[in-house]
């Protein structure tokens, strides 16, 4: 086939402009690995004067990126304006209508209204793909929908947001406060406009929502995920992992289970040389486990101008070479409905609390922990100069209504102070 496939580009930021870039430089590649050119004929942005270090004048203009979805020289919508509703939702919409194609770098748009999206696409018989929302340049959607395909996957699980692994990589490695290396990620414009999307875990309980319904052939229900960010974790909890063996990531794990989907984002400790132990700085990691393939580790840059766009071009070159699949890896009509289920596999957990320093204290807590059947692996208590003593407990796999059962007899005990610290420690 000879004809072009011609893009219509809606937002040009920093993947947008990436994205203007490999048309214009890997024209010829292009052509030749789909067997079409491909081209970009109409964009869309909020201002027309900012320098966005490409050349955009062969190109027509919409102020409106609804218009552009409309537009008659345009066959594919790539949407890049971000938002889960607004104009990003609009153009999508319209362009489905119009029976265009769509590639899409967002991820809030698809966790909230993916269903209906897909729904619409299929109608329309065209296909969103959305390789570039999930983790930047990796391609875990790919692998799931196509090079995963003959798996049942078991579980879901990943480092998805590179800023929040940046601040606790730093954090460790110059012992700084949380509170320091949030201002200077903020500094170096790391984080989102509302940061809470990132170090909230929002970002990327988003990304994780799209994953679990690919690999599990349900409904995205980003509402189902359960949520904690890193904004409580501290450099104590940092080095007494590191001391155990351990280090803090804000994990992704999704799992179906005999009561449901599980979805949790959450601050865990991981083997600190396990793949994931080993991730530094803004990097992605996500790994993939299927009852035949046995676990697949995918690592890559997680955002970015280069990687995302990168993303985006793969989608590209997919609609141009002809490979259309429903948008989560089949039919919209036949995802199922999961129902939500709180994290009840169970597994092991780093507890930290501070104990008033007096004979009997320790016991009173082993006491609590005994009658919650839950066994002690580790307990470490370090020096201390204050009025109380900092303990330290690593234990046996236990349930998340076991560890809070014993969470709510702490208190009656008269010797934790303040609230105790726990985090899961999954197994990779």
């Amino acid at each position: 086939m000879t004809t072009p496939l011609r893009l219509g580009i809606a937002g040009l930021g920093t993947v947008g402009a990436g994205v203007v870039k490999i048309v214009q430089s890997h024209a010829n590649l292009l052509a030749q690995r789909s067997g079409r050119p491909v081209v970009i004929t109409a964009v869309s942005a909020r201002t027309r004067a900012r320098d966005r270090g490409v050349d955009l004048s062969a190109y027509a203009w919409e102020d409106d990126p609804v218009a552009l979805a409309r537009r008659e020289d345009v066959d594919v919508l790539v949407e890049l304006m971000g938002g889960s509703d607004g104009p990003a939702k609009a153009a999508t919409e319209a362009a489905l209508a119009e029976g265009k194609d769509v590639v899409t770098a967002n991820k809030a748009m698809l966790a909230l209204h993916g269903q209906a999206l897909a729904e619409a696409a299929e109608q329309a018989g065209r296909v969103i793909r959305f390789e570039a929302a999930v983790a930047g340049g990796i391609p875990v959607i790919k692998a799931l929908t196509e090079g995963l395909a003959g798996n049942r996957i078991e579980r879901v699980m990943g480092v998805m947001n590179g800023t929040c692994n940046y601040i606790l990589t730093r954090m460790e490695s110059e012992g700084l406060p949380y509170e320091t290396v949030f201002e200077e990620a903020n500094a170096l414009g790391y984080l989102e406009a509302d940061p809470t999307l990132d170090v909230g875990g929002i970002d990327a309980g988003h990304k994780l929502a799209l994953l679990s319904s690919i690999a599990f052939g349900t409904r995205v229900d980003f509402d189902g995920v359960e949520l904690e960010g890193i904004e409580r974790v501290s450099i104590v909890d940092i080095r007494h992992a590191a001391d155990m063996g351990f280090r803090i990531k804000l994990l992704g794990v999704a799992q179906m289970t005999g009561r449901g989907l599980e979805q949790r984002m959450s601050p865990c400790l991981v083997p600190a040389h396990s793949p994931l132990g080993t991730l530094e700085g803004p990097t992605n990691m996500v790994v993939l486990e299927g009852d035949s393939v046995g676990q697949v580790v995918l690592r890559g840059a997680g955002a970015g101008e280069g990687p995302t766009a990168s993303a985006v071009m793969g989608d590209v070159m997919d609609i141009a070479r002809g490979c259309r699949l429903p948008t989560f890896g089949q039919p919209a009509a036949g995802l199922a409905t999961a129902r939500s289920a709180r994290a009840s596999a169970a597994a092991p957990y780093y507890l930290r609390m501070e104990l008033e320093d007096r004979p009997g204290a320790l016991a009173k807590v082993a006491t609590v922990l005994g009658e919650a059947g839950i066994s002690i692996d580790r307990m470490r208590q370090y020096r201390h100069k204050d009025p109380t003593a900092p303990v330290l407990i690593v234990t046996h796999k236990t349930t998340r209504d076991a560890l809070d059962h014993a969470r709510a007899g702490f208190a009656a005990t008269g010797v934790v102070v303040g609230e105790p610290v726990a985090l899961r420690i999954e197994q990779v």
